[in-house]
């Protein structure tokens, strides 16, 4: 069987299954509670992987393991196991439980939602809310990155194509079935993902003649490091870089508002626990072996596309170009893969952007009450526009690669909303001390250091005069989106001490469902 007859088939079974799961979760969509959350009521299978899937898409598989496996050879690994351990695990731990008690006990559906009435403020919320705006939509357009050099290795049909169909089918099951519609796609896509990324590691080591052997001539490259072993040695030829590659895409997630709202939508207790071990695994895997793949990235470096202008490759084609020389199968599944990992984290991002832009900006905005039915079909029309917007853009994109914009303020995106709510949600939920200014500061900072890294990438600004410190920062997105993290976390406690605290009976209400008593069983506890 050729393989553009393979890739059609399985092609049209994955996008029948997702449609279905769509119209079967209509049922779970009718109000808000359940088109936003799933009612509250999502196991931790369903749940688990529906963090994962949004965690990791098409931009990591593609052109993140390209891009860090080129720059850092194998220690890019260490990357998937920082979303492994501190994106995952940690943040399970940290924010799962107090995440789910607090966000139901204050009625809150989104990230916005809980900051507006976790401070008792309408500004805060809608400030939020236009912060995820203007950020995530480029986020949302550069999920079709990646998918043309790959179609292209089967089909010869043009990009736009492409993303329209997959922006048409995410919009339909997401539309009809809301979050449930979302959570159970991200199961089955995430089944292919861990199948497809073992599949395909195993197929690249066996075409360069094993582990050892690739690791061996991978060790015999001494490319842009300008020493040997530097592509296999423990921690790379830069690890400094490493390091905060590490920290944004890992720690990072506990401010992106479609991962956190993830724990809003939780069963319960005991399926925390078994969600935690979950998506670490799903974690340990995907992204692990994403970064281990692009790792051997430089033994195709004599068929990498250069850009001419730099001198460097073109990273979105590195993966592509390894996968070229694979069997059919293996390619057929590597599509399936990649679709699957862009789709779930669009369906993810188009909810959290319509359901955020309805219930804290539009909903407000009515001078009457709103009906559920009405904030739903408004949800709807929204998740329409986002997506409209996004395939609009990505279209843009691939026809003016000269306009670099949409690139660039994707990769100031992640930074900036982590820079801006990271620090007041982790705080919001563990202290009564945090006050209404920090946040807003915090704010200020993130969406600051975002703009001016953009400013810098789009001037094209030489920041080697701006002294050693302030030149490393705003080198690129990554370093700039973790000092807006840390920074943000030592700013909120410090404006905090020195500014109004909220009324005490307001934090004792908020703080009271951690309070509440709960009967369990002794096998759960040995505690009196």
């Amino acid at each position: 069987m050729s393989k553009e007859v393979l890739c059609a088939i399985l092609l049209v079974v994955f996008f029948a299954v997702m449609i279905y799961v769509g119209f079967y979760s209509r049922k779970h969509a009718s109000d808000v509670d359940g088109f936003v959350l799933g009612g509250r009521g999502v196991g931790p299978w369903l749940t688990a992987f529906a963090f994962g899937t949004s965690y990791f898409s098409a931009v990591i598989f593609v052109g993140y393991a390209g891009q860090f496996g080129w720059n850092f050879g194998l220690a890019a690994t260490w990357a998937g196991l920082g979303n492994a351990f501190i994106g995952s695990l940690l943040a399970w731990n940290v924010l799962g439980r107090r995440t789910r008690v607090m966000t139901q006990h204050l009625d809150a559906k989104t990230m916005p939602d809980f900051f507006g009435k976790r401070f008792d403020s309408v500004p805060l919320k809608v400030a939020a809310s236009i912060i995820v705006f203007i950020f995530l939509i480029p986020y949302t357009a550069s999920l079709y990155n990646g998918l043309s050099s790959l179609f292209g290795l089967v089909f010869d049909i043009p990009y736009w194509v492409v993303i329209a169909a997959m922006a048409v089918l995410t919009g339909v099951y997401v539309i009809f079935g809301g979050y449930m519609a979302t959570a159970i796609n991200d199961f089955i896509q995430g089944i292919i993902m861990l199948f497809g990324i073992c599949a395909v590691i195993g197929s690249v080591l066996a075409q360069n003649g094993g582990l050892v052997e690739a690791v061996k001539s991978l060790s015999a490259e001494t490319g842009d490091a300008g020493w040997q072993g530097a592509y296999s040695s423990f921690l790379g030829p830069d690890p400094l870089a490493l390091l905060f590659v590490v920290i944004l895409t890992s720690l990072g997630t506990w401010g992106l508002p479609q991962m956190v709202g993830k724990f809003y939508a939780i069963k319960s207790e005991k399926d925390i626990h078994k969600g935690t071990v979950i998506s670490t695994v799903f974690a340990i895997i995907v992204a692990g072996g994403c970064y281990f793949l692009g790792g051997f990235g430089r033994l195709y470096s004599d068929k990498v596309m250069i850009n001419e202008t730099t001198g460097k490759p073109l990273f979105d084609t590195i993966v592509p170009t390894m996968l070229a020389a694979l069997p059919s199968v293996v390619v057929a599944v590597v599509i399936v893969l990649v679709l699957s990992a862009s789709m779930s984290t669009l369906s993810s991002l188009v909810l959290t952007s319509s359901s955020t832009f309805t219930l804290d900006v539009i909903k407000p905005a009515f001078k009457q009450e709103m009906p559920e039915k009405k904030q739903v079909s408004v949800m709807r029309l929204f998740i329409v526009f986002f997506i409209l917007i996004s395939a609009v853009i990505a279209i843009f994109k691939d026809a003016h690669p000269e306009v670099t914009f949409i690139a660039q303020m994707m990769g100031v995106s992640w930074g900036g909303l982590a820079g801006a709510f990271l620090a007041p949600f982790l705080y919001g939920l563990y202290w009564k001390g945090i006050t209404r200014v920090s946040v807003v500061v915090c704010f200020i900072w993130g969406c600051a250091v975002a703009v001016l890294q953009l400013a810098v990438t789009l001037g094209g600004i030489d920041v080697t005069g701006w002294g050693t410190v302030l030149g490393y920062i705003f080198k690129s997105s990554i370093n700039s989106g973790v000092i807006a993290m840390s920074g943000g976390l030592i700013i909120v406690p410090v404006i905090s001490m020195f500014t109004k605290k909220q009324d005490e009976s307001e934090i004792q209400r908020i703080f009271a469902c951690y309070d509440e008593k709960v009967t369990i069983t002794k096998k759960s506890s040995l505690q009196e």
